[in-house]
């Protein structure tokens, strides 16, 4: 979906900040933070803040356009995957895998939840991913 069609479906008005911030999320699926956002779309929009990027942020996720990942305790992410899914953290490399499709996330887990209405479903994994195993295995191999 292109980043205009995006905010208005979610009746965010369109700026060159917000359409700029909607499109780097809706292109790169790394879940990034504030900075990153910052630090990648500020070489070619000077007049950006750190200060506008958290803003915008915080309206897409109050108008439901984005999701807000607080998984590591010391960072927020963001992910413009806005679909029931389960995410994995890396204990060792930092990164966030979408977990798609692994496990029952609908509207239907309503009828579990004691009477209370659910608004959201959050499922986070934390371990190590395949590819750091990988170089841990790897890095066994050579040394023996």
């Amino acid at each position: 979906m292109d980043a205009v069609k995006q905010l208005l479906t979610h009746n965010i008005r369109p700026s060159m900040q917000r359409i700029a911030i909607m499109d780097y999320l809706l292109e790169h699926f790394t879940h990034p933070t504030v900075d990153e956002i910052y630090t990648a779309l500020a070489p070619s929009m000077p007049t950006l803040s750190k200060t506008t990027v958290y803003n915008t942020l915080k309206l897409l996720s109050e108008q439901g356009a984005v999701q807000t990942l607080t998984i590591d305790e010391h960072n927020t992410c963001y992910d413009a995957n806005t679909a029931p899914h389960a995410h994995f953290l890396c204990k060792r490399c930092g990164r966030i895998y979408d977990l798609n499709d692994r496990l029952p996330l609908t509207a239907e887990m309503d009828e579990d939840a004691g009477g209370h209405e659910v608004h959201e479903i959050h499922y986070y994994f934390k371990g190590i991913c395949k590819h750091c195993k990988a170089e841990e295995e790897f890095g066994k191999i050579e040394t023996n």
